[in-house]
């Protein structure tokens, strides 16, 4: 189980999606650079991570998936 929380996470998603900082906040730095690089994926890629960030499927760098809330 991951240390992060889904709160945090979505709402960076959401409002900083575009620059990748959801995924610098999960520890996935390089992944979080081609965002910043690439405006989310053309807001894509952010899309797609904020709703499996709130389905609960979206992991940390480890690999462990964040499923806490607050």
């Amino acid at each position: 189980m991951s240390d992060k929380r889904i709160l945090p996470a979505a709402i960076l998603c959401f409002f900083l999606g575009v620059l990748g900082v959801h995924r610098f906040y999960v520890g996935k730095v390089g992944t979080g650079i081609l965002q910043l690089l690439t405006a989310g994926g053309f807001g894509i890629w952010t899309l797609i991570d904020f709703i499996m960030i709130l389905v609960g499927s979206f992991t940390d760098s480890k690999g462990n998936k964040i499923t806490q809330w607050t």
